[in-house]
């Protein structure tokens, strides 16, 4: 006999969690060419907005060094997959991208954190992170190419002599991309939903009442930036090999502060929201400034400010309100 325990609980964000999954994993099936090709790309970018969701949702911090972290995990995956030739097994480059980024971003979060710096000066610390990485990776071209950039080829995944997922192609590149959203999205909700998600909100509510409780807020948010560092150079890395090529625009303020934007716009409370925010929005920025390219930062500005007079929560805060409503006309 059916359990309707189960469908009472796919209420809400579950259950668009659970339709948007199920057609991103039957795209593949309806669409083909270029979309199939690019598609990839703005999975990238919605896992990219969910580890800023992580920052400024749950725990009200807000960076603008999302872009830098991004761009170390891509520059790893460029270095590790250039000096280490037919290295073995290829997807290496991928775990040293997150991991230098995670570091990266445990080391300046234990910093200010630590020396209990204003969260208006923690947004221009990771402005100014941004800026630092840009220059590097334009400044030392014997290690990152310059301007000139790093190409980077397609991997073939391996585990000895059992396994092998070649990447070349753009279906399986697809549905390993779709694979890692997948996976690090229902790890990361996990996460938030979890007591150390819990104590992230309630220092973005209130942070002298969780550390009147004894815990030790300056940890957590060191915790949580080094998590959302991992995240988005997870994301960069991945994004070197399908795009195959990396430059120091990666790294610019201007794509943290698209970042924000999309997370905005799709809703910084929602997990769900930022992850289609970064998706719709990246890939809407994409066509206008195909067809537009004087105008495309106008529009999407334009919607921005619609969307956030609108919907307070974003475009998931927009979708739950119709949700109530709908469910409260059925009972």
């Amino acid at each position: 006999m059916f359990n309707l325990k189960i469908i009472e609980k796919l209420t809400g964000e579950n259950i668009a969690i659970l339709i948007i999954f199920i057609l991103m994993a039957l795209l593949p099936v309806f669409i083909s060419g270029y979309v199939i090709f690019i598609l990839p790309q703005y999975m990238l970018f919605g896992l990219l907005a969910v580890s800023l969701c992580i920052l400024w949702g749950y725990s009200g911090i807000i960076s603008f060094g999302q872009a830098a972290f991004f761009a170390i995990g891509a520059y790893t995956m460029g270095i590790v997959m250039r000096e280490g030739g037919a290295i073995n097994p290829s997807y290496i480059g991928i775990v040293c991208g997150a991991l230098l980024s995670g570091i990266v971003a445990l080391i300046v979060g234990y910093f200010l954190f630590s020396a209990k710096v204003r969260s208006s000066y923690f947004v221009l610390a990771t402005l100014a992170l941004s800026i630092i990485v840009e220059q590097l990776a334009k400044s030392q071209k014997e290690i990152t190419g310059g301007w000139n950039g790093l190409f980077v080829d397609r991997i073939t995944l391996t585990a000895g002599k059992f396994f092998e997922y070649s990447l070349f192609n753009d279906i399986p590149m697809y549905y390993f991309v779709f694979f890692i959203t997948l996976l690090s999205f229902l790890s990361i909700k996990w996460l938030m939903s979890s007591k150390f998600g819990k104590i992230l909100i309630g220092i973005r509510e209130n942070e002298d009442r969780i550390l009147a409780l004894g815990y030790n807020t300056s940890f957590y948010k060191t915790l949580v930036f080094a998590i959302s560092g991992l995240l988005a150079g997870l994301a960069g890395s991945i994004y070197g090999t399908h795009a195959g090529f990396v430059d120091p625009s990666l790294a610019r303020v201007l794509f943290s502060t698209e970042v924000i934007v999309w997370v905005a716009i799709g809703g910084r409370n929602s997990l769900i929201g930022s992850l289609t925010g970064g998706i719709l929005v990246a890939s809407l920025s994409n066509y206008l400034n195909s067809i537009t390219p004087e105008y495309w930062q106008l529009i999407i500005g334009i919607i921005f400010i619609i969307v956030i007079i609108l919907f307070r929560g974003g475009l998931a805060g927009g979708v739950e309100k119709i949700y109530n409503k709908i469910n409260l006309k059925i009972k």
